[in-house]
């Protein structure tokens, strides 16, 4: 482990990428460039501590779940993302593992959807990028104990997706059935089968589910997020899949002349306001 370099590595990356670029507000009195250590402690799910501890070249062994979450949180393309497992004294993730990082291509189409919510799904169902629309739609997606859709959906608590008797039966057996298509694909992808122990150890409708043993892609289909401002929305959600990557952008949407287009409209308009005053 290098740890002089891999500091100086991760503080490069750090002061390269501002908060909008990872969909969060700037805050007020920002005298740093680039991202805050709390900004990246929060984005990466670890503590401001153990980010700090690394930049100042005095960090413990990242675990390899550890570097994919700070790569993805500095948004590091895949050779970066390889520098920086080598720099820890850890191998990069190989053929037959989930890809976890998002090519800058992908990026940047997500920065471009600015008056539709999207984000950016891995082969486990792990959110890796959103804009700041789809913050503004769902919640501090940043503040998720985690950000695997399915975890939320057996494990987690009740967010903003509101769904009648027969949709949340549906949606729920297509997350169990498109994790299973993954580990299909994937069986030797260690933070998967780790997700899979963990859903099936804390929910029994998971198990049953699971046993039951269907596998099949993510489909698109229709959603309703209560928003706390803007009450129900039913949105169109749909998949575009990134083959080379494994990965899929889910993108919400409303028909022209809704009341559905007209509350993302507004939805713009508060998002913007709110960074204005953060930044104030």
């Amino acid at each position: 482990m290098d740890r002089q370099e891999l500091a100086a590595v991760l503080r490069t990356a750090r002061q390269r990428i501002s908060p909008a670029d990872v969909g969060l507000p700037a805050g007020p009195r920002r005298r740093v460039a680039g991202l805050r250590r709390e900004e990246v402690a929060q984005l990466a799910g670890v503590s401001v501590d153990y980010v700090v501890r690394l930049e100042q070249a005095r960090g413990p062994h990242p675990s390899a779940q550890v570097l994919g979450s700070l790569a993805r949180a500095l948004r590091l393309d895949g050779r970066e993302r390889d520098q920086l497992f080598l720099l820890a004294g850890a191998a990069p993730p190989t053929p037959g593992q989930i890809n976890s990082t998002v090519r800058p291509g992908v990026l940047r189409m997500l920065d471009r959807f600015t008056d539709l919510p999207a984000l950016v799904l891995d082969a486990k169902s792990e959110i890796l990028a959103w804009n700041l629309l789809a913050e503004a739609l769902l919640g501090d997606i940043s503040a998720w104990p985690s950000r695997n859709i399915v975890w939320q959906r057996f494990l987690g608590e009740p967010g903003r997706v509101a769904m009648g008797e027969e949709e949340e039966r549906l949606t729920a057996e297509q997350s169990v059935a498109s994790l299973r298509a993954a580990s299909a694909r994937y069986p030797g992808d260690r933070g998967l089968r780790r997700l899979v122990r963990e859903l099936r150890a804390g929910s029994e409708r998971f198990d049953r589910l699971w046993r039951e043993g269907r596998s099949s892609a993510w489909r698109s289909h229709t959603k309703t997020v209560v928003h706390p401002e803007l009450g129900p929305l039913s949105l169109d959600c749909d998949t575009m899949l990134v083959p080379d990557d494994d990965q899929s952008m889910i993108v919400y949407s409303a028909a022209p002349g809704s009341r559905e287009s007209s509350a993302l409209a507004l939805l713009r308009v508060m998002g913007a306001q709110q960074m204005s005053e953060s930044r104030s």
